[in-house]
């Protein structure tokens, strides 16, 4: 079993203690409320990375949904990520197009790409698979360069995007109300992610993680599944790059390196593979700690970032599911 193998929990996603599900229904309901109420009391800049969490936590759990969810493994997000961002960038830029009208196309190209790249892909698997995907991510920026796409992308150049204003006057920033759209989003996305890991194709999707010669053998269509995983997986984060590209108010093909697929893949191991609440975890962990680490030491701001990383990975070697269970396992045990 290779080492990327053997980051994937597979304990089953709906397998959460009955015990603990009251619990975690009241955490959810405290988390929604603290994060409607913070940018009421947060400054402009701290709303803007709060807004970041919240689009990369789309990302990681669309990754979540492909890793956790089917076992198939993805360095490539990046360029789904830059496609969604492009296609949302070009509609609102060159086409007049209203910026919420945009993410439905974002992601509808992204499922498209992704399940099209799904299907030679059926032949890899594990470590192969994460090599085919990182060759993905390392071209798009390329691509996204040439200059036959020049009108459209920019260039290296990029393109740079009109911020919206709040709609019907309300007496929101720029920034706040972009904070609430993005939550709004998110909060829809991961509901429907839920439910879906919960349906009939997400019970095979997970057969299919945990042994895919089983699965077949019961008669799930391995090669359907599979693709479809990866097409949602891509859809979910074209619609997380669309709203980055509108929050950050600028696209260029050095944005979507390598680095930022990494930095997805590494927000879904810290907050715990195969576990949805988590992704919020994992982007604020690649929002905010390489700014800590930069805080302790500029020069070696790398080194702090990595050294923090290995302790988590030591301490926490399931993420931050592991640290909810062990506070929900408290809680239970006081309430007795």
């Amino acid at each position: 079993m290779s080492a990327l193998q053997e980051i994937v929990d597979t304990q089953p996603i709906e397998a959460t203690p009955k015990k603990y599900m009251a619990l975690g229904n009241y955490a959810s309901i405290v988390v929604v409320i603290l994060l409607c109420a913070a940018p009421l009391i947060a400054k402009n800049f701290v709303i803007f990375q709060m807004t970041m969490v919240l689009i990369y936590a789309i990302a990681v759990l669309a990754l979540n949904i492909l890793t956790g969810g089917s076992g198939q493994f993805s360095l490539g997000q990046s360029a789904f990520y830059a496609l969604g961002a492009y296609t949302s960038a070009i509609l609102m830029e060159v086409g007049g197009v209203n910026y919420a009208l945009t993410l439905p196309v974002a992601g509808g190209l992204c499922f498209i790409a992704g399940y099209l790249f799904g299907l030679p892909a059926l032949r890899l698997s594990g470590i192969y698979l994460a090599l085919a995907t990182f060759a993905l991510a390392t071209a798009m920026p390329q691509l996204l360069k040439l200059h036959y796409f020049e009108a459209w992308t920019g260039g290296v150049q990029g393109l740079v995007i009109t911020k919206p204003d709040a709609p019907f006057g309300l007496p929101l920033s720029q920034d706040m109300w972009l904070y609430y759209f993005v939550l709004a989003v998110s909060m829809v996305i991961y509901v429907a992610s839920v439910n879906l890991l919960k349906s009939r194709s997400g019970r095979a999707m997970m057969a299919i993680r945990d042994n895919e010669i089983a699965a077949s053998a019961m008669g799930v269509d391995v090669a359907r599944y599979k693709t479809l995983a990866f097409g949602v997986s891509a859809g979910i984060t074209g619609v997380a790059g669309g709203l980055g590209a509108i929050a950050v108010q600028f696209v260029a093909p050095d944005s979507y390196t390598i680095q930022l697929a990494i930095a997805l893949f590494l927000g879904m191991v810290v907050g715990g593979v195969g576990w949805l609440p988590g992704s919020i975890v994992g982007a604020a962990f690649i929002v905010f700690v390489p700014n800590i680490a930069e805080h302790f030491s500029k020069g070696l701001s790398g080194a702090v970032f990595g050294l923090i990383l290995i302790l988590i990975i030591f301490v926490l070697p399931h993420g931050s599911r592991q640290v909810a269970y062990t506070v929900q396992g408290w809680v239970h045990k006081l309430r007795k």
